[in-house]
Protein backbone atom coordinates (compact mmCIF):
# COMPACT_ATOMS: atom_id res chain seq x y z
CA UNK A 1 0.00 0.00 0.00
CA UNK A 2 1.43 3.17 -0.90
CA UNK A 3 1.71 5.90 2.17
CA UNK A 4 1.38 9.67 1.58
CA UNK A 5 0.95 12.13 4.35
CA UNK A 6 -1.96 14.29 2.79
CA UNK A 7 -4.33 13.09 0.15
CA UNK A 8 -6.91 15.66 -1.08
CA UNK A 9 -10.00 14.32 -3.27
CA UNK A 10 -10.91 16.64 -5.35
CA UNK A 11 -9.06 18.55 -7.90
CA UNK A 12 -11.49 22.22 -7.96
CA UNK A 13 -11.17 25.58 -6.11
CA UNK A 14 -11.49 23.88 -2.66
CA UNK A 15 -9.00 21.10 -3.21
CA UNK A 16 -6.28 23.16 -4.98
CA UNK A 17 -6.88 25.74 -2.57
CA UNK A 18 -6.34 22.95 0.54
CA UNK A 19 -3.13 21.71 -1.32
CA UNK A 20 -1.55 24.67 -1.19
CA UNK A 21 -2.14 26.09 1.84
CA UNK A 22 -1.10 22.98 3.36
CA UNK A 23 2.57 22.81 1.10
CA UNK A 24 2.89 26.38 2.27
CA UNK A 25 3.20 25.02 6.10
CA UNK A 26 5.16 22.93 5.55
CA UNK A 27 3.97 19.18 3.99
CA UNK A 28 5.50 18.40 0.95
CA UNK A 29 4.24 14.97 0.26
CA UNK A 30 0.80 15.70 -0.74
CA UNK A 31 -1.29 14.08 -3.28
CA UNK A 32 -4.78 15.43 -5.37
CA UNK A 33 -6.84 12.76 -6.45
CA UNK A 34 -8.93 14.48 -9.49
CA UNK A 35 -11.65 12.12 -11.53
CA UNK A 36 -12.07 15.14 -14.45
CA UNK A 37 -9.24 15.38 -16.98
CA UNK A 38 -8.35 18.37 -15.97
CA UNK A 39 -7.67 20.17 -12.35
CA UNK A 40 -10.23 23.28 -11.72
CA UNK A 41 -13.89 21.41 -10.99
CA UNK A 42 -16.76 23.31 -12.15
CA UNK A 43 -15.07 26.45 -12.64
CA UNK A 44 -13.68 25.41 -16.15
CA UNK A 45 -17.14 25.73 -17.64
CA UNK A 46 -17.77 28.82 -15.53
CA UNK A 47 -16.79 31.48 -18.63
CA UNK A 48 -18.87 34.29 -16.55
CA UNK A 49 -16.73 36.85 -14.37
CA UNK A 50 -17.82 38.07 -11.20
CA UNK A 51 -15.27 35.12 -9.35
CA UNK A 52 -12.33 36.39 -7.11
CA UNK A 53 -13.34 39.95 -5.84
CA UNK A 54 -12.93 38.83 -2.29
CA UNK A 55 -9.71 36.66 -2.98
CA UNK A 56 -7.86 38.89 -5.41
CA UNK A 57 -9.89 42.16 -5.01
CA UNK A 58 -10.96 41.74 -9.08
CA UNK A 59 -13.44 40.14 -11.54
CA UNK A 60 -12.09 36.96 -12.69
CA UNK A 61 -13.65 34.54 -14.77
CA UNK A 62 -14.10 31.02 -13.49
CA UNK A 63 -11.40 29.28 -16.12
CA UNK A 64 -8.77 32.17 -14.76
CA UNK A 65 -9.72 32.04 -11.14
CA UNK A 66 -9.10 28.22 -11.68
CA UNK A 67 -5.63 29.13 -13.48
CA UNK A 68 -3.98 31.16 -10.91
CA UNK A 69 -4.26 28.36 -8.42
CA UNK A 70 -3.33 25.51 -10.95
CA UNK A 71 -0.34 27.34 -11.18
CA UNK A 72 0.39 27.79 -7.29
CA UNK A 73 -0.07 23.75 -7.61
CA UNK A 74 2.57 23.22 -10.44
CA UNK A 75 5.02 25.83 -8.95
CA UNK A 76 5.09 23.73 -5.53
CA UNK A 77 5.17 20.38 -7.44
CA UNK A 78 2.51 19.14 -5.46
CA UNK A 79 1.32 15.70 -7.23
CA UNK A 80 -1.88 15.45 -8.53
CA UNK A 81 -4.10 12.13 -10.40
CA UNK A 82 -6.56 12.77 -13.34
CA UNK A 83 -8.78 10.68 -14.54
CA UNK A 84 -8.50 8.91 -11.37
CA UNK A 85 -12.12 8.08 -9.43
CA UNK A 86 -12.12 7.19 -5.52
CA UNK A 87 -14.27 3.86 -4.99
CA UNK A 88 -13.55 3.98 -1.30
CA UNK A 89 -12.38 5.70 1.76
CA UNK A 90 -11.67 4.46 5.35
CA UNK A 91 -11.88 5.54 8.94
CA UNK A 92 -8.40 4.60 9.17
CA UNK A 93 -7.35 7.49 5.93
CA UNK A 94 -7.65 4.57 3.63
CA UNK A 95 -7.87 5.19 0.07
CA UNK A 96 -8.79 2.87 -2.47
CA UNK A 97 -9.12 4.68 -6.24
CA UNK A 98 -8.80 3.52 -9.90
CA UNK A 99 -7.60 4.89 -13.04
CA UNK A 100 -6.25 3.39 -16.34
CA UNK A 101 -2.77 4.17 -16.02
CA UNK A 102 -2.55 2.72 -12.68
CA UNK A 103 -5.14 0.41 -11.95
CA UNK A 104 -6.34 -0.32 -8.46
CA UNK A 105 -4.75 2.20 -6.17
CA UNK A 106 -4.34 1.55 -2.24
CA UNK A 107 -3.29 4.27 -0.21
CA UNK A 108 -2.56 5.06 3.24
CA UNK A 109 -3.10 8.99 4.58
CA UNK A 110 -1.68 10.32 7.54
CA UNK A 111 -4.24 13.14 6.62
CA UNK A 112 -7.27 13.18 4.52
CA UNK A 113 -8.93 16.56 2.86
CA UNK A 114 -12.69 16.16 1.60
CA UNK A 115 -13.17 18.49 -1.39
CA UNK A 116 -15.54 16.52 -3.58
CA UNK A 117 -17.65 19.67 -4.16
CA UNK A 118 -21.63 19.00 -5.26
CA UNK A 119 -23.65 17.92 -7.70
CA UNK A 120 -27.17 18.93 -9.15
CA UNK A 121 -30.38 17.40 -8.33
CA UNK A 122 -31.47 16.39 -11.60
CA UNK A 123 -35.42 15.09 -13.20
CA UNK A 124 -35.65 11.92 -11.12
CA UNK A 125 -35.54 13.80 -7.81
CA UNK A 126 -38.26 15.98 -8.75
CA UNK A 127 -40.98 13.48 -9.96
CA UNK A 128 -42.44 15.15 -12.98
CA UNK A 129 -45.30 13.59 -15.19
CA UNK A 130 -45.01 12.84 -18.55
CA UNK A 131 -42.44 10.99 -21.12
CA UNK A 132 -39.21 11.16 -20.87
CA UNK A 133 -38.07 12.66 -24.39
CA UNK A 134 -34.47 14.50 -25.39
CA UNK A 135 -34.09 18.41 -24.18
CA UNK A 136 -34.51 17.76 -20.75
CA UNK A 137 -30.82 19.26 -19.01
CA UNK A 138 -29.05 20.27 -15.67
CA UNK A 139 -28.15 23.85 -16.13
CA UNK A 140 -24.46 22.67 -15.13
CA UNK A 141 -25.10 19.93 -17.88
CA UNK A 142 -26.24 22.69 -20.36
CA UNK A 143 -23.46 24.74 -19.01
CA UNK A 144 -20.82 22.62 -20.10
CA UNK A 145 -22.76 22.13 -23.48
CA UNK A 146 -22.11 25.40 -24.65
CA UNK A 147 -19.41 26.79 -22.79
CA UNK A 148 -16.91 23.17 -23.36
CA UNK A 149 -18.47 21.66 -25.77
CA UNK A 150 -19.56 23.86 -28.63
CA UNK A 151 -23.76 22.49 -28.51
CA UNK A 152 -26.59 24.31 -28.25
CA UNK A 153 -28.69 22.52 -26.39
CA UNK A 154 -32.38 23.91 -28.11
CA UNK A 155 -33.23 27.35 -29.31
CA UNK A 156 -36.80 27.37 -27.29
CA UNK A 157 -36.06 27.56 -23.15
CA UNK A 158 -37.75 27.35 -19.96
CA UNK A 159 -35.99 27.20 -16.95
CA UNK A 160 -37.24 25.34 -13.40
CA UNK A 161 -35.23 27.08 -10.63
CA UNK A 162 -34.25 30.01 -10.02
CA UNK A 163 -30.71 28.96 -8.65
CA UNK A 164 -27.37 30.76 -9.52
CA UNK A 165 -26.58 28.52 -12.21
CA UNK A 166 -30.05 28.30 -13.87
CA UNK A 167 -29.87 32.41 -13.68
CA UNK A 168 -26.75 32.39 -15.08
CA UNK A 169 -27.63 29.93 -17.80
CA UNK A 170 -30.85 32.33 -18.87
CA UNK A 171 -28.84 35.14 -19.75
CA UNK A 172 -26.14 32.39 -21.63
CA UNK A 173 -28.83 30.84 -23.39
CA UNK A 174 -29.89 34.52 -24.86
CA UNK A 175 -26.51 35.40 -25.68
CA UNK A 176 -26.22 32.55 -27.78
CA UNK A 177 -29.55 33.28 -29.64
CA UNK A 178 -31.79 30.92 -28.06
CA UNK A 179 -35.18 32.28 -26.81
CA UNK A 180 -35.59 32.05 -23.03
CA UNK A 181 -39.54 32.17 -22.05
CA UNK A 182 -39.06 32.10 -18.64
CA UNK A 183 -38.11 31.31 -15.22
CA UNK A 184 -39.85 28.77 -13.16
CA UNK A 185 -39.01 29.13 -9.44
CA UNK A 186 -41.19 27.13 -6.50
CA UNK A 187 -40.59 29.27 -3.68
CA UNK A 188 -41.94 32.87 -3.08
CA UNK A 189 -38.15 34.06 -3.16
CA UNK A 190 -35.30 33.34 -5.76
CA UNK A 191 -32.75 31.01 -4.49
CA UNK A 192 -29.95 33.12 -6.41
CA UNK A 193 -27.56 35.62 -5.54
CA UNK A 194 -29.29 39.18 -5.95
CA UNK A 195 -27.00 40.60 -8.56
CA UNK A 196 -27.53 37.46 -10.79
CA UNK A 197 -31.47 38.06 -11.15
CA UNK A 198 -30.61 41.61 -11.77
CA UNK A 199 -27.67 40.90 -14.18
CA UNK A 200 -29.13 37.64 -15.95
CA UNK A 201 -32.82 38.04 -16.14
CA UNK A 202 -33.61 41.99 -15.55
CA UNK A 203 -31.07 43.23 -17.91
CA UNK A 204 -32.55 40.57 -20.36
CA UNK A 205 -36.75 40.94 -19.88
CA UNK A 206 -36.73 36.96 -18.69
CA UNK A 207 -39.66 36.90 -16.76
CA UNK A 208 -38.94 35.77 -13.11
CA UNK A 209 -42.27 33.24 -12.43
CA UNK A 210 -42.14 32.68 -7.98
CA UNK A 211 -44.48 30.23 -6.79
CA UNK A 212 -44.98 28.35 -10.16
CA UNK A 213 -43.53 24.74 -11.08
CA UNK A 214 -43.68 22.58 -13.55
CA UNK A 215 -46.75 20.18 -13.56
CA UNK A 216 -46.53 17.99 -17.16
CA UNK A 217 -43.44 17.03 -19.20
CA UNK A 218 -44.82 17.09 -23.22
CA UNK A 219 -43.60 15.51 -26.00
CA UNK A 220 -42.20 12.09 -27.17
CA UNK A 221 -38.91 11.78 -28.87
CA UNK A 222 -38.11 15.77 -28.20
CA UNK A 223 -39.55 18.11 -25.81
CA UNK A 224 -42.32 19.71 -27.40
CA UNK A 225 -44.06 21.79 -24.41
CA UNK A 226 -44.78 21.97 -20.32
CA UNK A 227 -47.22 22.65 -18.48
CA UNK A 228 -47.11 25.06 -15.52
CA UNK A 229 -49.26 25.86 -12.51
CA UNK A 230 -49.30 28.47 -9.65
CA UNK A 231 -48.45 26.68 -6.24
CA UNK A 232 -49.67 27.25 -2.90
CA UNK A 233 -48.58 27.74 0.73
CA UNK A 234 -47.61 23.79 0.72
CA UNK A 235 -46.13 24.15 -2.71
CA UNK A 236 -48.89 22.15 -4.41
CA UNK A 237 -50.35 23.33 -7.89
CA UNK A 238 -53.49 25.53 -8.03
CA UNK A 239 -56.29 24.21 -10.12
CA UNK A 240 -57.44 26.02 -12.91
CA UNK A 241 -53.73 28.19 -13.17
CA UNK A 242 -52.13 25.58 -15.69
CA UNK A 243 -50.94 27.03 -18.25
CA UNK A 244 -48.89 24.98 -21.21
CA UNK A 245 -45.63 26.91 -22.35
CA UNK A 246 -44.07 25.54 -26.08
CA UNK A 247 -40.77 24.68 -25.57
CA UNK A 248 -37.64 22.37 -26.92
CA UNK A 249 -35.42 22.66 -23.94
CA UNK A 250 -36.15 22.40 -20.32
CA UNK A 251 -33.04 23.24 -17.89
CA UNK A 252 -33.16 22.21 -14.05
CA UNK A 253 -31.53 24.30 -11.49
CA UNK A 254 -33.50 23.15 -8.30
CA UNK A 255 -30.63 22.46 -6.02
CA UNK A 256 -27.33 20.86 -5.53
CA UNK A 257 -26.58 18.11 -3.22
CA UNK A 258 -23.00 17.84 -1.72
CA UNK A 259 -21.04 14.56 -2.50
CA UNK A 260 -21.35 12.59 0.39
CA UNK A 261 -21.16 8.84 -0.44
CA UNK A 262 -17.83 8.32 -0.04
CA UNK A 263 -18.21 10.22 3.58
CA UNK A 264 -20.88 8.31 4.59
CA UNK A 265 -19.33 5.04 3.72
CA UNK A 266 -16.77 5.72 5.96
CA UNK A 267 -18.71 6.62 8.82
CA UNK A 268 -18.33 10.69 8.99
CA UNK A 269 -21.06 12.62 10.61
CA UNK A 270 -23.49 14.32 8.89
CA UNK A 271 -25.36 17.01 9.06
CA UNK A 272 -29.04 16.76 7.62
CA UNK A 273 -29.87 19.99 6.93
CA UNK A 274 -26.56 20.91 4.80
CA UNK A 275 -26.70 17.26 4.04
CA UNK A 276 -22.35 17.82 4.70
CA UNK A 277 -19.79 16.02 7.00
CA UNK A 278 -20.37 17.50 10.52
CA UNK A 279 -16.95 20.03 11.46
CA UNK A 280 -15.46 22.21 13.95
CA UNK A 281 -13.82 25.22 13.56
CA UNK A 282 -10.33 23.30 12.31
CA UNK A 283 -12.77 21.91 9.15
CA UNK A 284 -11.76 18.22 10.95
CA UNK A 285 -14.69 15.82 10.54
CA UNK A 286 -15.51 13.44 13.29
CA UNK A 287 -12.77 11.45 12.00
CA UNK A 288 -9.26 12.43 13.07
CA UNK A 289 -7.24 13.45 10.71
CA UNK A 290 -10.02 13.48 7.91
CA UNK A 291 -10.83 17.46 7.29
CA UNK A 292 -13.59 18.82 4.47
CA UNK A 293 -14.29 22.04 2.54
CA UNK A 294 -16.17 23.63 0.11
CA UNK A 295 -19.17 22.33 -1.54
CA UNK A 296 -18.68 18.98 0.18
CA UNK A 297 -19.72 20.70 3.30
CA UNK A 298 -22.22 23.54 2.55
CA UNK A 299 -23.21 24.63 -0.71
CA UNK A 300 -21.45 27.95 -1.20
CA UNK A 301 -22.80 31.30 -2.91
CA UNK A 302 -19.10 32.34 -3.76
CA UNK A 303 -16.39 30.48 -4.86
CA UNK A 304 -13.96 32.95 -3.09
CA UNK A 305 -15.80 31.78 0.48
CA UNK A 306 -14.76 28.23 -0.57
CA UNK A 307 -11.37 29.97 -0.66
CA UNK A 308 -11.07 30.97 2.33
CA UNK A 309 -12.96 27.53 4.24
CA UNK A 310 -9.94 25.47 2.45
CA UNK A 311 -7.03 27.52 3.20
CA UNK A 312 -8.87 26.65 6.50
CA UNK A 313 -8.87 23.06 6.09
CA UNK A 314 -5.15 22.76 4.55
CA UNK A 315 -3.77 24.66 7.26
CA UNK A 316 -5.61 22.41 10.26
CA UNK A 317 -4.32 19.20 7.88
CA UNK A 318 -1.06 20.75 8.13
CA UNK A 319 -0.86 21.47 11.96
CA UNK A 320 -2.16 17.54 12.43
CA UNK A 321 0.64 16.46 10.57
CA UNK A 322 3.09 18.42 12.14
CA UNK A 323 1.53 17.21 15.69
CA UNK A 324 0.35 20.39 16.96
CA UNK A 325 -3.25 19.74 16.45
CA UNK A 326 -5.04 17.48 19.12
CA UNK A 327 -8.88 17.08 19.74
CA UNK A 328 -8.48 16.83 22.95
CA UNK A 329 -7.45 19.66 23.84
CA UNK A 330 -10.71 21.24 25.27
CA UNK A 331 -14.28 20.28 25.36
CA UNK A 332 -15.94 22.19 22.15
CA UNK A 333 -18.51 24.82 22.26
CA UNK A 334 -21.53 23.55 20.13
CA UNK A 335 -23.32 26.48 17.62
CA UNK A 336 -26.79 26.24 16.88
CA UNK A 337 -29.39 27.55 14.34
CA UNK A 338 -32.17 29.99 16.51
CA UNK A 339 -34.65 31.30 15.07
CA UNK A 340 -34.62 32.37 11.00
CA UNK A 341 -31.39 30.20 10.52
CA UNK A 342 -31.37 27.09 8.63
CA UNK A 343 -28.06 26.16 9.75
CA UNK A 344 -24.41 27.53 10.92
CA UNK A 345 -20.90 26.12 10.00
CA UNK A 346 -18.88 25.14 11.69
CA UNK A 347 -20.69 22.94 14.13
CA UNK A 348 -18.08 22.87 16.64
CA UNK A 349 -15.58 25.33 18.17
CA UNK A 350 -12.71 24.99 20.04
CA UNK A 351 -10.94 28.36 21.69
CA UNK A 352 -7.46 27.01 21.60
CA UNK A 353 -7.59 26.09 17.92
CA UNK A 354 -9.64 28.75 16.31
CA UNK A 355 -7.83 30.28 13.53
CA UNK A 356 -7.53 34.17 12.20
CA UNK A 357 -9.89 33.51 9.22
CA UNK A 358 -12.75 31.49 11.23
CA UNK A 359 -16.23 33.07 10.80
CA UNK A 360 -19.55 31.61 11.55
CA UNK A 361 -21.25 30.68 7.75
CA UNK A 362 -25.29 30.22 7.68
CA UNK A 363 -28.45 30.96 5.80
CA UNK A 364 -31.33 31.94 6.81
CA UNK A 365 -34.89 30.21 6.33
CA UNK A 366 -37.22 32.89 4.77
CA UNK A 367 -36.33 36.53 3.55
CA UNK A 368 -36.03 39.21 6.35
CA UNK A 369 -36.35 43.15 5.99
CA UNK A 370 -35.28 45.56 8.87
CA UNK A 371 -34.14 42.64 11.46
CA UNK A 372 -31.22 42.35 13.92
CA UNK A 373 -28.25 39.57 13.58
CA UNK A 374 -27.82 38.22 16.61
CA UNK A 375 -24.82 35.70 17.77
CA UNK A 376 -25.87 34.90 21.63
CA UNK A 377 -24.49 32.52 24.62
CA UNK A 378 -27.60 32.49 26.50
CA UNK A 379 -28.61 36.16 27.37
CA UNK A 380 -24.86 37.12 27.02
CA UNK A 381 -24.77 38.99 22.95
CA UNK A 382 -21.57 38.22 21.26
CA UNK A 383 -22.35 40.18 17.81
CA UNK A 384 -25.25 42.48 17.06
CA UNK A 385 -26.04 44.35 13.90
CA UNK A 386 -28.88 45.60 11.90
CA UNK A 387 -29.79 44.30 8.19
CA UNK A 388 -31.67 45.75 5.61
CA UNK A 389 -32.57 42.60 3.91
CA UNK A 390 -31.87 38.80 4.21
CA UNK A 391 -32.44 36.03 2.09
CA UNK A 392 -31.76 32.57 1.60
CA UNK A 393 -29.67 32.90 -1.81
CA UNK A 394 -26.88 34.90 0.33
CA UNK A 395 -25.00 32.76 1.96
CA UNK A 396 -23.82 35.02 5.43
CA UNK A 397 -21.05 35.46 7.24
CA UNK A 398 -19.73 36.61 10.47
CA UNK A 399 -16.02 36.92 11.36
CA UNK A 400 -14.89 35.03 15.00
CA UNK A 401 -12.96 38.24 16.90
CA UNK A 402 -11.02 37.53 19.45
CA UNK A 403 -12.99 39.68 21.62
CA UNK A 404 -15.56 37.23 20.52
CA UNK A 405 -13.62 34.28 21.42
CA UNK A 406 -13.10 35.65 25.00
CA UNK A 407 -16.66 35.83 25.57
CA UNK A 408 -17.62 32.47 24.65
CA UNK A 409 -15.32 31.35 27.62
CA UNK A 410 -17.54 29.44 30.03
CA UNK A 411 -20.23 28.41 28.07
CA UNK A 412 -21.26 25.25 25.99
CA UNK A 413 -23.60 26.77 22.96
CA UNK A 414 -23.46 29.94 20.52
CA UNK A 415 -26.60 30.34 19.20
CA UNK A 416 -27.50 32.34 15.44
CA UNK A 417 -30.49 33.76 15.10
CA UNK A 418 -32.93 36.85 13.56
CA UNK A 419 -34.87 39.25 16.09
CA UNK A 420 -37.22 40.90 14.43
CA UNK A 421 -36.97 44.38 15.28
CA UNK A 422 -38.75 46.18 12.50
CA UNK A 423 -41.54 46.55 10.16
CA UNK A 424 -42.05 44.73 6.76
CA UNK A 425 -40.45 41.53 8.49
CA UNK A 426 -41.71 37.98 6.99
CA UNK A 427 -42.87 35.38 9.41
CA UNK A 428 -39.89 32.79 10.33
CA UNK A 429 -40.61 29.31 8.74
CA UNK A 430 -38.92 26.81 10.85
Amino acid sequence: MEQRELVIIGGGPAGLAAAVEAYDQGIRDILIIERDSELGGILQQCIHNGFGLHIFGEELTGPEYAWRFIEEVKERGIDYKLNTMVLDISEKREVLAVNEEDGLLEIEAKALVLAMGCRERTRGALNIPGMRPAGIYTAGAAQRFVNMEGYLPGKKVVILGSGDIGLIMARRMTLEGAKVEMVCELLPYSGGLTRNIVQCLEDFDIPLKLEHTVTQIHGKDRLEGITIAQVDAHRKPIKSTECFVECDTLLLSVGLIPENELSREAGINMDHITSGPVVNESMETSIEGVFACGNVVHVHDLVDFVTDESRVAGRCAASYLRGKHSSEQEDPIVTKAGEGIRYVIPHHIRHQLLQKENKLFFRVLDIYSDVKLVVRCDDQILYSKKKRKLAPGEMESIPITDQMIVNMEGYSEVTVEIQQSGLGVRECKK
